[in-house]
């Protein structure tokens, strides 16, 4: 997305993300982005949808946006205010439609990192660790990933696998005992949408976002991204969208909104 804000980009990406959350489903959301996207999704289109924490709670209306997944807004008007216990069970079990990711480093296959950056026993950024994403990326039947794009984070290897999703390739998912048609689903940057190939479980192109090229996806990737020949755009976000965000999830109004949250 050209010349964006920092704003106008965070606005884009979670309306992007929040558009691919279905009424009437569960998501285990991670702090940032995930979080705005899910309270988005939830005040919009998907008003059943069902939000969980790692923390503990169950199918909350948050009234304004948490600073973390363990913030006592989580639990507000939830169904249930449970525990990390619980929560990752039903993980386990197979309870979770969709699991929403922030990511350090991802590759190809959809692994993810945010353990180090360089070595492990000497690393040159040590990264916050796994926290529940190992357990999401594991367990959810589908996840999705926002990250910003470059070729630094779109890594030909990743560092560390903190979150596994396809591993290296096809059947390396399952021959690790994790649950088959399970994986990586969508992943969102600043420049587009991305899925997965159903036969070499690679990442592919999806859509774009308006005045994003082709050219700028291979430019900034560090491995292929399959191209189709049409890849069509991204709707931008609409009124509506920008009011929500503003108005009821940061509780703040547009001009105030790039300072905050550079």
């Amino acid at each position: 997305m050209p010349e964006a804000t920092a704003a106008a980009q965070t606005i884009l990406l979670a309306c992007v993300a929040a558009r691919l959350l279905e009424d009437g489903k569960s998501v285990f959301v991670g702090t940032g982005l995930p979080m705005i996207a899910a309270m988005l999704g939830q005040r919009t289109h998907a008003p059943n949808l069902l939000i969980i924490f790692e923390a503990g709670g169950i199918g909350p209306h948050i009234p304004v946006l948490p600073i973390s997944v363990g913030d006592s807004r989580t639990f507000y008007r939830a169904a249930s205010a449970s525990s990390m216990h619980d929560v990752m069970s039903q993980s386990q079990a197979g309870y979770l439609d969709y699991g929403f990711l922030g990511a350090a480093q991802i590759d190809r296959f959809g692994n993810i990192n945010t353990t180090v950056i360089g070595p492990y026993a000497a690393p040159l950024v040590r990264l916050p660790g796994s926290g529940g994403a190992n357990d999401v990326g594991s367990f959810c039947h589908r996840t999705f990933s926002i990250l910003l794009h470059d070729r630094r984070k779109f890594a030909q290897q990743v560092d560390f696998i903190t979150t596994p999703r396809y591993l290296t390739g096809p059947g390396a998912r399952e021959k690790a005992g994790l649950p088959a048609n399970s994986g990586p689903y969508r992943v969102i940057t600043q420049l587009g949408v991305y899925g997965f190939d159903e036969q070499a479980k690679t990442m592919e192109l999806l859509f774009l976002h308006p005045g994003v090229t082709v050219e700028q996806v291979q430019e900034n990737s560090a491995f292929a991204i399959r191209i189709p020949g049409q890849v069509p755009f991204t709707q931008t976000p609409t009124d509506e969208d920008q009011t929500v965000v503003h108005a009821q999830i940061l509780r703040t109004v547009k001009i105030g909104c790039e300072g905050r949250h550079k």
